[in-house]
């Protein structure tokens, strides 16, 4: 719930480069930073600053190879992106690492990552990203941290399964348009933070549990009274706010990294919930930087003692957390998505992006929510945007305007359907893939919804009401997504196969704990 956009500082003069593009401060050329280590006697601490090599830079591998070397780094770990949204990694130590890596790769069994290869054709390589280097905050022996891209070994080729070339190509698909050469995306991540949880699956018992001190339920227990009640969670401070400090942690570790961050609070259910907002970037840039919030969220908490996930629905009855993903389309240094004559400031290229993202919504979801937990949270008559249309300020349609601003460079649009269980590469591809088909065709937005959705029943359509549907959504709807060579058709099919079978039908088959308290006296 953050203005992602609308911090853009007066300029003397007009943008000169791309780079400038909604607020050329946040792209500037710095260069490499490396751990500054105080000589001083007077039992100071070593005095760190910056654990990251480049922030809109392009350092080749030598430089990598000597930063590594000025952090004093010991082990180089190699991080990439499986095909749902996880990280994977393998560690080696510095001293066998060296330039060649760069160029020619290194290996690995690909037939033991999800949704890859089979075992007949296991070989795979890593190819590290020098751009991407930072120090990784959680290793006990100083650590190079690399992203990596895949390639096959035999032909040389990019593999197409690699999510992070997914979203390299959406890039490239859309500045071969000649429209727009930037696409700008800041994504509000929502996630619990709990005290403790369990869960177990078997054939004849299930279940979960989670908990934490300020859930509402734990009201009726001796204690101080601070719980928070279920639905307020929303800005409270301390001492119901218990979490203010962890966030704070998360967000200087994320900022020594070179991420920038803007607010974090409560949100809205008990127990818990939060969000940790990001400065928006460029689309692969922004998918990295999330893939490295989730790890830095997850082990902050670890290190104080507590569990975070990005589920979206893990607590019955109170708020489900999203990803909402406000989007920007810039070429050249000026904003392409503003018209102070259009509905609520927006240009008629906005509402064909608009229209795209609508008209390919139920297979978007396929990606966006992408797990069965997603449409626990995406259930009509509450406050979740299922309705598949936009409007100014209104949070219960699927794409709102924000209208914080009335600067050029603010205007963007927010779909809010996503959740942060998304790959987060193929999530902003789809979206961008889905808004330039609109572009492309002229796509007609429709008419705005500024009536009450709650209250009044137009008829309006709305999202598919579970991970089944979305699949079969995508299965129907998925050449936009093919268009340019960005998504394979091998992709696609892989992705529904694999989620019907490993996700829906294990969820669909098995006997749900609330079944036995309607029908176990039939």
């Amino acid at each position: 719930m953050s203005e992602h956009f609308a911090k853009v500082p007066p300029r003397s003069s007009p943008p000169k480069a791309p780079a400038e593009a909604m607020g050329p401060q946040d792209f500037c050329v710095l260069g490499p930073f490396f751990v500054v280590r105080s000589d001083r006697r007077d039992g100071m601490a070593e005095l760190e600053t910056k654990h990251f090599l480049a922030n809109g830079t392009q350092p080749d591998a030598r430089e990598a190879l000597e930063w590594a070397s000025e952090t004093r780094a010991q082990m180089v770990d190699l991080k990439f992106c499986d095909l749902f949204g996880r990280w994977q990694h393998m560690t080696l130590p510095v001293t066998s690492f060296d330039e060649s890596a760069f160029d020619e790769g290194l290996g690995f069994d690909g037939s033991s990552i999800r949704g890859w290869q089979g075992i007949s054709e296991s070989d795979m390589l890593l190819m590290p990203d020098p751009t991407s280097a930072i120090l990784d905050p959680f290793t006990e022996a100083p650590t190079l941290s690399l992203l990596c891209e895949i390639r096959d070994p035999v032909t040389g080729d990019a593999y197409d399964r690699d999510p992070r070339l997914v979203a390299k190509r959406a890039e490239e698909y859309l500045r071969s348009t000649g429209v727009v050469d930037t696409a700008y995306i800041g994504p509000e991540c929502e996630f619990f933070v709990f005290d403790e949880v369990s869960y177990e699956l078997g054939p004849n018992a299930s279940h979960y549990s989670v908990d934490s001190a300020e859930g509402y339920w734990n009201s009726g227990k001796p204690g101080l009274g601070n719980t928070i009640r279920e639905k307020e969670g929303y800005f409270p401070p301390a001492p119901n706010d218990t979490l203010h400090d962890l966030r704070t942690r998360m967000v200087l570790t994320l900022e020594r990294l070179g991420i920038a961050c803007e607010f974090h609070h409560h949100e809205v259910a008990s127990g818990g919930q939060c969000e940790i907002d990001l400065k928006y970037s460029p689309l692969v840039r922004m998918a990295d930087q999330v893939m490295t919030y989730k790890y830095v969220v997850k082990n902050v908490a670890r290190a104080a003692g507590r569990t975070v996930t990005f589920m979206p629905k893990p607590i019955f009855g109170d708020n489900g957390s999203g990803m909402h993903t406000h989007q920007s389309l810039w070429k050249e240094g000026t904003p392409l998505m503003a018209d102070k004559s259009g509905y609520a400031g927006l240009s008629q290229l906005a509402r064909a992006y608009i229209g795209g993202l609508l008209a390919h919504a139920p297979a978007l979801l396929a990606f966006c929510a992408p797990t069965t937990n997603s449409y626990r949270r995406l259930v009509p008559g509450y406050e979740a945007p299922v309705n598949l249309v936009y409007s100014q300020r209104n949070r219960s349609a699927c794409i709102r305007i924000p209208m914080y601003s009335d600067s050029p460079k603010a205007k963007r649009i927010e779909f809010r359907c996503p959740d942060a269980a998304a790959n987060p590469y193929l999530a902003f591809a789809a979206m961008l893939m889905a808004g330039l088909d609109g572009i492309a065709k002229g796509l007609d937005a429709g008419e705005p919804a500024d009536w009450d959705l709650f209250e009044e029943d137009r008829g309006v359509a709305q999202v598919p009401g579970s991970l089944a549907e979305a699949l079969d959504a995508l299965e129907r709807d998925h050449e936009f997504l093919t268009a340019g060579g960005v998504f394979s058709d091998e992709l696609i099919r892989t992705w529904i196969d694999y989620k019907r079978e490993n996700e829906v039908d294990p969820v669909r088959l098995r006997p749900h704990p609330a079944e036995f308290s309607l029908y176990f006296d039939c």
